[in-house]
């Protein structure tokens, strides 16, 4: 149990640096009440909309139904000031409501005015966006949405229960807050380039006689691919429209005997044209503007023999256009193949996680010896990061906004400093540090959490039961094909014996050189019919955590690779999995209670220390990284009970 000793020598601390913080919290809250008062006149404004609006949905989504977005598709963020990546917004004449997870409960308080009300997500007591719709609106109401931000797989049932209570969802393709939002971004249109077979390991050839046999066995004569980071991956091109993700805004759909991509022409370079010939080879393809997707598939479905494969989370606008007679509406055949990792994109996945451990050891090394100058911030650090990064070979820039967090602003699960919230980074509080890298090798993602003073015993205790629930689910062992979900609970039992948790996932999936989070599979308590379950050849993180609010945030992050386990039995030959941890980064020994670990934990976490000893240090040695690598062997001098 937590005893009561480690509560009160907390609290005193705690006091200490909320003063400290005050001064530094995030910035005060976005006024909104302009741009909201405009929005409802649009509501009602039939020339606009097919006929007034009771309440209008926005999400937080692109046509394309991406978790991060282009600056010019933050519309969410623009109304409601609330710019975490996750949450949808419902505007009424009287109400305005932001729905978001428990990863954001803290930052949408700080961020968002009193003209909104924060609903937490995943509570008991928060009614569902529909459920809420429902209670709140007079019998009647017509609810809009932009189609191309929701998912048919969403759009539908939310359709169905405001139906059943008298109302009507209709779709409003003329989008209300680009209406209001006066100095709203253009659309990004970055260059593509090619990435050679020595990273992709496969030809889009090759692809293609692989999606076309699944396509054979649904019946499938077109197979409409949205999600960018597909079609990244089936073209081996990348691109940079959204940042820190790989992509470039696209759509395409394959047929039986040629394929389209319909893309602005500005992308469609000379090295562009000669890679897809090439990699294509003799398959037929063309090439078609943007907006001519919608267009191009009636047409296309006018002539259909078969059935049209579109995935079920991709946008209403598209996919009504498909009947549901016709339509197979599955996970696309590439959402598998691209998370089930060829052994070209697992080995340069290892190389990626080598390079990156020596960028991390260098940042630590380097910040912990310069920590007590008092001159170095959470964005300041944030930038050293990303030099050091910058050193590594194929670099291309962080997989997602560092997230360099000191003391209170670690318990904002998805904190991101501002020159109005950045503070120095300190020798008297817990820092918190989540990044990742993209290299054409290969995407990283790992927290450490650190002290570069002396934890509290309390800090220490919370710390080592996210270290024991990080072990217990790294070290286990598992059915194939098992949904992550049955798996959440490992990572949580420490912090369950003495009534904590955390408000998070605890595992997503990773691409290689694309999104740094990606599906299907994740490991949690939530579960998705969709969700295929865990197979070899995957990479997934394993990040439990803890967060005090106004105090510290603590979280252990790796990326692990399912590989086969070697077990005794194989029950009804199905086979048995378990995880390699591929992240090299030691772990904060100081944070430590080594008494409550078992002696397996402890020889585990000495045998991952020499492992970051021999596959980083030669690396770090090298690169003349002389003081990096003394860092990296005191941390990992080995424990003992």
């Amino acid at each position: 149990m937590l005893s009561q000793r480690y509560i009160s020598g907390f609290k005193s601390l705690r006091i200490k640096l909320l003063r400290t913080f005050s001064s530094k919290m995030p910035k005060v809250a976005t006024a909104t009440g302009n741009q909201l008062k405009r929005l409802r006149d649009c509501m009602l404004d039939t020339k606009l909309v097919p006929q007034p609006l009771h309440a209008y949905i926005v999400p937080s989504a692109d046509s394309h139904g991406s978790e991060y977005l282009a600056e010019c598709d933050k519309r969410r963020a623009f109304i409601s000031g609330f710019t975490g990546s996750a949450g949808t917004a419902i505007i009424t004449q009287d109400h305005a409501c932001l729905w978001t997870d428990g990863r954001y409960f803290l930052q949408a308080t700080e961020e968002m005015d009193t003209h909104w009300t924060l609903m937490r997500e995943g509570l008991p007591t928060t009614p569902k966006q529909a459920t809420w719709l429902c209670q709140t609106l007079s019998t009647g109401s017509v609810v809009g949405v932009d189609p191309n931000l929701l998912s048919y797989n969403t759009w539908m049932p939310f359709k169905d229960q405001l139906e059943s209570a008298g109302h009507k969802l209709i779709p409003v393709e003329k989008n209300l807050v680009d209406l209001v939002w006066d100095d709203k971004p253009s659309v990004a249109c970055n260059p593509v380039v090619p990435l050679p077979l020595k990273f992709s390991g496969k030809s889009i050839k090759d692809k293609l006689t692989d999606i076309r046999s699944q396509m054979h066995e649904k019946n499938a004569s077109l197979l409409v691919l949205t999600f960018l980071d597909e079609i990244a991956w089936f073209l081996n091109m990348r691109g940079s429209d959204i940042e820190y993700n790989p992509v470039f805004f696209s759509f395409v759909i394959i047929g039986e005997k040629e394929f389209t991509i319909f893309i602005d022409a500005k992308k469609f370079t000379p090295e562009v044209e000669a890679h897809l010939k090439t990699e294509a080879d003799g398959e037929k393809f063309h090439i078609k503007d943007y907006n001519q997707i919608k267009t191009t598939l009636k047409d296309q479905l006018a002539d259909l023999q078969g059935r049209v494969w579109i995935c079920q989370d991709a946008n209403y606008s598209l996919s009504s256009l498909v009947s549901s007679k016709i339509a197979v509406r599955e996970n696309t055949p590439i959402q598998l193949m691209k998370a089930i990792k060829n052994p070209v994109e697992i080995q340069g996945m290892r190389n990626a996680h080598i390079k990156d451990a020596a960028a991390l050891c260098c940042y630590f090394a380097w910040l912990e010896k310069n920590v007590s100058s008092g001159q170095i911030t959470e964005i300041s650090g944030a930038d050293k990061l990303e030099q050091f990064r910058g050193m590594q070979e194929d670099f291309r820039g962080p997989s997602f906004d560092t997230i360099s967090s000191v003391g209170p602003h670690g318990a904002i699960i998805h904190y991101k400093p501002t020159k109005d919230s950045d503070v120095p980074i300190r020798s008297d509080c817990i820092y918190l540090c989540d990044s990742g890298g993209q290299y054409r090798d290969g995407t990283t993602d790992v927290t450490r959490t650190l002290h570069f003073g002396t934890p509290t015993d309390y800090e220490k205790e919370c710390f080592t039961r996210v270290l024991k629930g990080q072990i217990k689910l790294g070290t286990s062992i598992f059915p194939s094909k098992i949904r992550g979900n049955y798996l959440d609970s490992f990572a949580r039992q420490y912090l369950w014996e003495v009534g904590l948790d955390y408000s998070h996932g605890t595992g997503h999936g990773i691409g290689a050189y694309l999104n740094v989070h990606e599906g299907p599979i994740e490991v949690s308590w939530r579960t998705t019919k969709e969700d295929p379950g865990l197979d070899v050849g995957m990479f997934i993180s394993n990040e439990p955590g803890f967060y005090e609010n106004g105090s510290f945030g603590i979280r252990i992050e790796d990326i692990v690779q399912i590989v086969p386990a070697q077990t005794k039995h194989n029950f009804n030959n199905r086979g048995f999995l378990t995880f390699e941890t591929v992240t090299l980064v030691p772990i904060q020994t100081k944070m430590m209670m080594v008494d409550m670990l078992t002696t397996a934990e402890v020889e585990h976490i000495n045998g991952y220390h020499q492992k970051c000893r021999d596959v980083v240090g030669p690396l770090l040695e090298k690169q003349g990284h002389k003081e990096a690598k003394e860092w990296l062997w005191r941390e990992t001098e080995p424990i003992c009970k």
